[in-house]
C-alpha cells in the first residue's frame, strides 16, 4: 500500500514537471505557430543571419532568386534543396503557403517586393535601409498604408543591447540634456572585407543603393537619432561626400560626414568604407556628462570628470529585440504593435529616407538643405 501510494505521488509529480516543462516550450515556440518565411534574393550578404538561424520558430519555406552564382553558393554552403528555389514571386506563391518574407535583394527592389507583397497582405521585412530615395520611401508607405500590411526595416544596431540602454540612461536625467551625439559606422570597406561579387554589384551602384557609404552606413545614425528624438525631424542637413578611393569605388561616395542640425542638439554622422576596422559606434553628450556605446554590449559613461570614465553593462534586452526574425514571428502571430517611432517602423525610416536625400542633395550642391 505505502509503495503503491509513493509511486503514484512520484508519477503525480513527474506528469506535472513534464506539463510544466512542455508548456514553457510552447509558450517560447509554439509548435503550432511556426512562421513560414519566404526569402527574397540572396545578393544581400546579410542573407546568412536568417540562413544561419537555428530556432525552430521560423522556418524557410521558398527563396526567389535567379543569380546563378548566389543560388550555388548558398545550397553548396547550406545544404538547401532544389524544391525551396523559385524564379518569380508568381511562382512562389503558387508553390508555398507563406506567413512573411524578408527581402535580401538590393535596396532598389525594396520598393517591387512592397508592390507585389503588401497588397497580398503579407507582412515584409527588408534589410537597412527602407528604400534609395525619399520618393521611394513614400510610395512603400503609402502602399502599406492602403493595405494595412506590416513592413519593419531591420538594423544590426536595433539588437544592440548599447542602443536601448543609451536611450534608458537618458531618460533618467543624469546626464543632464542631450546635446550632440557623434555616431562612427563602417568598415575598410566592402572590397576590402570580403562581401561577395553580387552583394558588390549593387551595393556600389548608385541607383541599386541610392549612394555609397552614404546611404550604407549613413542610415545607422539617422535611424537611431529618429527614435532617440522621438521623431523631431532636423532643421538642417549638410554633408561632405568623398570618394577616397575611386579606383575601387569609382561611382559611388565611400568616405561621408553628415551634420544634422536640431533645435537642441546636434548629430555627427561619420559614414566610411575607409576606417581601419569595423566599427558601430556612438558618443551621447548631455550638459552633465557622456555616454560611450563601443559596440554592441560594451559601453562606458562618465558623470563626474575626478571619477573619470566608468565601465558600465547594458540590461539584457528581450528576444524579440535581439532577433529580427522573432520580432517578426510577432508581429504575425502575437499582433504585435511597434512603439511610436520604434528602430524597425516605417514612421522612423520614412524620415531616415528623407535625411538620407537631403543628405546626398548637399554633398552634391555643397549647399546646407532645409527640412520643408
Amino acid at each position: 500500500m505505502r509503495v503503491s501510494f509513493f509511486l503514484k505521488l512520484s508519477c503525480f509529480f513527474l506528469t506535472l514537471m513534464i506539463s510544466h516543462s512542455l508548456k514553457a516550450v510552447d509558450l517560447e515556440y509554439p509548435k503550432k505557430n511556426v512562421l513560414r518565411l519566404a526569402v527574397i534574393g540572396l545578393v544581400h550578404d546579410h542573407v546568412n543571419w536568417i540562413l544561419n538561424r537555428k530556432q525552430s520558430d521560423v522556418k524557410i519555406v521558398g527563396i526567389v532568386e535567379t543569380n546563378l552564382k548566389s543560388i550555388n553558393r548558398y545550397k553548396k554552403r547550406y545544404n538547401i534543396p532544389d524544391s525551396l528555389f523559385f524564379d518569380s514571386y508568381e511562382s512562389l506563391l503558387q508553390n508555398v503557403e507563406i506567413d512573411a518574407i524578408s527581402a535580401f535583394n538590393s535596396t532598389k527592389e525594396h520598393l517591387n517586393v512592397v508592390k507585389y507583397f503588401a497588397p497580398k497582405g503579407i507582412p515584409i521585412m527588408v534589410e537597412k535601409p527602407m528604400a534609395t530615395n525619399y520618393n521611394e520611401a513614400k510610395e512603400m508607405a503609402e502602399i502599406i498604408k492602403n493595405y494595412k500590411t506590416p513592413l519593419l526595416v531591420n538594423y544590426e544596431t536595433s539588437w544592440y543591447e548599447t542602443t536601448y540602454e543609451a536611450k534608458t540612461l537618458l531618460n533618467q536625467g543624469s546626464f543632464g540634456s542631450l546635446t550632440k551625439i557623434v555616431f562612427n559606422t563602417g568598415h575598410p570597406g566592402p572590397k576590402e572585407i570580403g562581401c561577395t561579387p553580387e552583394f558588390l554589384s549593387w551595393l556600389t551602384d548608385p541607383v541599386l543603393n541610392g549612394a555609397g557609404a552614404l546611404t550604407d552606413f549613413g542610415c545607422y545614425g539617422a535611424n537611431i537619432t529618429t527614435w532617440l528624438l522621438d521623431g523631431e525631424t532636423p532643421i538642417s542637413i549638410s554633408c561632405v561626400a568623398k570618394q577616397t578611393k575611386p579606383k575601387l569605388y569609382p561611382k559611388v561616395d565611400d568616405d561621408t560626414t553628415i551634420l544634422l542640425e536640431y533645435t537642441n542638439q546636434q548629430v555627427i554622422i561619420q559614414a566610411s568604407w575607409n576606417w581601419s576596422h569595423n566599427r558601430k559606434d556612438m558618443q551621447l553628450y548631455g550638459t552633465k556628462g557622456f555616454i560611450d556605446c563601443q559596440n554592441s554590449d560594451q559601453m562606458e559613461f562618465m558623470e563626474n570628470e575626478n571619477i573619470g570614465r566608468q565601465k558600465y553593462i547594458p540590461s539584457p534586452i528581450p528576444k524579440n529585440k535581439k532577433d529580427p526574425f522573432r520580432l517578426l514571428y510577432e508581429v504575425v502571430f502575437n499582433d504585435k504593435k511597434l512603439e511610436p517611432f520604434s528602430l524597425y517602423s516605417v514612421e522612423n525610416n520614412l524620415i531616415v529616407s528623407k535625411i538620407l536625400s537631403l543628405a546626398l542633395k548637399a554633398s552634391v550642391t555643397k549647399k546646407t538643405q532645409f527640412w520643408e
